[in-house]
């Protein structure tokens, strides 16, 4: 199931009753922090949800499908 950011947005509101702003501030907010913890390198663990980190991957081979290159 795909979980869209404003389909958060609604269930925060729907259940603790905030306004549907305060709740999308609330959410950007969470967003915005976990982002910047794993931009200074940091993982992020949330208990009962899960572990956010960065991982560096190799660069793929890619192929121009018009040249075949």
């Amino acid at each position: 199931m795909t979980l869209t950011k404003a389909q958060i947005v609604d269930r925060i509101r729907d259940e603790t009753g905030i306004t549907r702003n305060e709740s999308a501030e609330l959410v950007e907010t969470l967003l915005e922090f976990i982002k910047g913890t794993l931009e200074s390198g940091e993982d992020v663990l949330i208990s009962g949800f899960g572990k956010f980190c960065v991982r560096e991957k190799r660069k793929r081979r890619g192929r121009n499908p018009a040249t075949g290159d």
